[in-house]
């Protein structure tokens, strides 16, 4: 919420939205130049009813915004003076850790950052600022008549002071009521005792191709609207470890950050939180947190004033196809156990590694990302029932879901995507015989050319067990390769634990001169 100066190649978090579109539908009829099937069986091939027209689009958008702009607020913040920054922009491009940007893809950095911090307090570029002065400008909206407010976490991370201004241009004290770094949402409470204009969250999730209003504050000019339609959803954008964002194409950008995403029925269906932009701007690409999402995280923050989330305590991978062959799985789905922690619920109830989870109280998991979703979405405390598949059979287990602890990060790793070659290309020997490990065959050497190194296996790696059976010597590793090969499996799964202790399912493809 500050200056307007863009960047080129940079994908933007934070700020987002508004510049008025207006929306051209340009049509044509199929009159006389219409040409007629030229063969029976063409003719034959077309649908026998015409496919109906759909609704046209609404003719003007001014209804619902006359209905819910009330509601929606800017966010004034001024920033403790402590603060850390890590701006790489310069002058007037915000600031701030955003979410483990270390770890973060250079290309990808702007997108996590914390817009704002920079001083600007939401002014154009080039205007003035007081030295020593940091603020930063966001967007809110109003929940209920007593005064709550829904915003972005990064807007009023590390605030000293926050204020809204409501759209009848009165500036209002607020209070951080809580905050949410993993879904980047936060409560804020109006000071001032009274009955605000309120918004409401949508009672069922959009469709793709739904048209969507975005109102905000972007670049400090508050109450902008916009308008788009739902461009996708279940997007994971590498935000967090529960990420599940609407995208949109409603013009949004820096200072929408928090600002609501509504439907043609006036409901908030997404709380706006990022773009990408290869220019700072915006082009079209705009995420939102899911309306499902911030109802459930909004309500712990207002009962207790923090999120407590399920933990299961295990570490997990994609089922990717080389892996799906490796089990012996009709196709890649699920969650595939990489460990489970000594003494958490999910070691307790026996899950081991190798086993993929398959559903969460009936309800089916597609991949590493959903199961995290699934178990965060559940209280501790929640018995959950969850199905799993070891050794090619099925079995249940119905596991008592402890509290996540505050450091601990979601485990859901990249999987293996390589295609493989015909052979591992691997030198191995007994780790017990190097004095490395008890157990398991150390790597020796890897042939850089071989799909074992594709795969990322590197020198001093140690292979615990190969198609699920341990193994300490390295023609154990081959008379499991070969068992695997002539069972018909197009890949065999190792499980390998590297020099820093972490172990990972790595599946690399078969050939009958492996080894």
């Amino acid at each position: 919420m500050t200056d307007c100066q863009t960047r080129p190649a940079r994908v933007r978090r934070g700020a987002l939205a508004s510049v008025a579109a207006a929306a051209l539908v340009a049509g044509g009829a199929l009159g006389a130049g219409f040409v007629q099937p030229s063969t029976p069986a063409l003719a034959q091939a077309l649908p026998k009813t015409p496919i109906e027209a759909p609704e046209h689009p609404p003719g003007s958008f001014a209804n619902v915004v006359d209905k819910v702009k009330p509601g929606v607020v800017s966010v004034k913040v001024k920033l403790d003076a402590s603060a850390s920054s890590d701006d790489d922009d310069g002058p007037g491009q915000g600031s701030g850790q955003g979410r483990g940007l270390q770890n973060v893809p250079p290309q990808l950095r702007e997108f996590f950052k914390r817009f704002g911090q920079n001083g600007q307090g939401g002014g154009m570029q080039g205007m003035p600022q007081r030295q020593g002065q940091r603020g930063a400008v966001g967007s809110g909206f109003i929940i209920s008549a007593d005064g709550y407010v829904v915003t972005n976490n990064h807007v009023v991370d590390n605030a000293k002071t926050v204020q809204v201004v409501l759209d009848d241009n009165r500036t209002l004290d607020a209070k951080v009521i809580g905050k949410d770094s993993k879904t980047d949402l936060a409560l804020l409470k109006i000071k001032d005792e009274g009955s605000y204009p309120y918004v409401q969250f949508g009672k069922a999730a959009p469709r793709v191709g739904d048209w969507v209003v975005a109102i905000g504050n972007p670049f400090g000019l508050g109450g902008t609207v916009t308008a788009g339609i739902v461009s996708a959803r279940g997007r994971d954008i590498g935000a967090g470890p529960y990420d599940d964002f609407l995208q949109i194409d409603a013009p949004i950008n820096k200072g929408n950050s928090g600002g609501p995403t509504f439907n043609v029925n006036g409901e908030v269906v997404g709380v706006n939180t990022a773009i990408a932009s290869p220019s700072g701007g915006s082009v079209g690409l705009a995420f939102a947190i899911p309306a499902e999402t911030v109802q459930a995280v909004v309500e712990q923050l207002r009962t207790d004033g923090k999120v407590a989330r399920g933990y299961l305590g295990v570490q997990v991978q994609p089922v990717t196809k080389d892996i799906a062959d490796g089990l012996g799985l009709d196709k890649p789905k699920g969650a595939l156990v990489d460990h489970a922690e000594n003494g958490t619920p999910a070691a307790k109830a026996g899950l081991k590694s190798g086993d993929v989870i398959e559903s969460v109280n009936g309800n089916a998991v597609n991949d590493a990302k959903e199961l995290s979703r699934k178990i965060a979405g559940l209280k501790p405390g929640a018995k959950v029932e969850i199905a799993y598949l070891r050794g090619g059979k099925q079995d249940t287990a119905t596991i008592t879901l402890g509290a996540l602890p505050n450091d601990t990060k979601v485990a859901s790793r990249g999987g293996d995507t390589s295609d493989g070659q015909p052979r591992l290309g691997l030198s191995l020997a007994p780790a017990a015989d190097v004095g490395l490990s008890d157990e398991g065959v150390v790597v020796v050497e890897v042939d850089p050319d071989g799909p074992a190194a594709a795969k990322g296996i590197e020198q001093g790696d140690v292979i615990l067990d190969v198609a699920g059976q341990s193994v300490s010597k390295p023609s154990e590793v081959a008379e499991r390769i070969r068992s695997a090969e002539s069972s018909g499996r197009k890949a065999v799964l190792m499980r390998v634990k590297n020099q820093k202790g972490v172990t990972r399912f790595v599946a690399v493809a078969l050939s009958k001169n492996a080894g």
